[in-house]
């Protein structure tokens, strides 16, 4: 298989979900937080988020022999490092929160190597190899991983699946938009506003204290918005909202070490979004 366009082939077996974890610091509960999850080999124990002895055994059970081969964007400035994607951090704190050891292959988007065109024919991350089969699209990948590896379960109840759904289109219409008086930046206030209201009323997290596929989903999201318009607009999340800033804490993404410098122009933004529902 050539390598080439591949920044680097990485075995991901360090540190579990631990932003997210059963211990946190919100609205009175305590946090403990890992550090710094480096894109680089590893051997050995690696901490994991707690949970019971018959959990982690059941979960241990159903690894595969070998990690899942999973592509993901690499950083546009920094070799050997995951880029500033969304939907492939969705893909991986799953695969962290579940446990399930996975070899990380960083895919250089603008040069992209026929091995992985072969595999990919829109050319979009993530993709990842289950069955022997290559899966594209966030959406299936992560029901697929919570069908093959139920341990700890993420599922979110149906009726909070869409609780903060219409929040990335509003922020890539408030991404587009040329002007502020052309009400895209209140309707991105206003949908946050709800999220704000729902975290406050039923958080820690979407689902209460259980963390769940859609805290996965959104999570990197705002890092992204924030990241997205603070540098391309000068725009910040305003203090009146601070349940959302604090949901954005425990959502932070430490243990999956991104590059704030290789954000997507919006044009690629734009592109990506229609991997997610609406």
């Amino acid at each position: 298989m050539s390598t080439a366009g591949i920044h680097s082939t990485v075995s991901a077996k360090a540190t579990a979900a631990c932003a997210l974890s059963s211990t946190i610091k919100h609205l009175g509960f305590n946090f403990s937080v890992c550090r710094n999850f480096s894109a680089v080999a590893t051997n050995g124990s690696r901490p994991r988020r707690l949970a019971t002895k018959r959990n982690l055994a059941l979960a241990m059970s159903s690894y595969p022999s070998n990690p899942l081969e999973v592509c993901v964007k690499a950083s546009t400035t920094t070799p050997n490092r995951l880029g500033d994607c969304p939907f492939c951090q969705r893909v991986l704190l799953t695969m962290e929160e579940k446990h399930v050891p996975y070899e990380m292959k960083l895919i250089d988007l603008a040069n992209k190597p026929d091995w992985f065109l072969q595999i990919s024919p829109e050319g979009k991350v993530p993709v990842a190899k289950l069955d022997e089969k290559w899966i594209p699209d966030s959406d299936v990948i992560t029901q697929l991983l919570e069908e093959k590896f139920p341990e700890p379960p993420v599922g979110t109840p149906p009726e909070k699946a869409s609780i903060g759904s219409k929040i990335f289109p509003t922020f890539i219409s408030f991404f587009k938009s040329k002007y502020r008086s052309d009400g895209r930046e209140q309707a991105l206030l206003n949908e946050l506003s709800s999220f704000n209201g729902h975290i406050k009323e039923n958080g820690p997290f979407i689902n209460g204290q259980k963390v769940s596929a859609a805290d996965f989903s959104l999570g990197p999201k705002l890092y992204h918005l924030e990241i997205a318009l603070g540098h391309y607009k000068q725009w910040s999340i305003p203090d009146s909202l601070p349940h959302l800033k604090s949901y954005m804490q425990v959502c932070a993404l430490p243990r999956i070490e991104t590059d704030q410098k290789s954000l997507e122009a919006p044009k690629e933004l734009q592109s990506r979004k229609s991997e997610e529902e609406e």
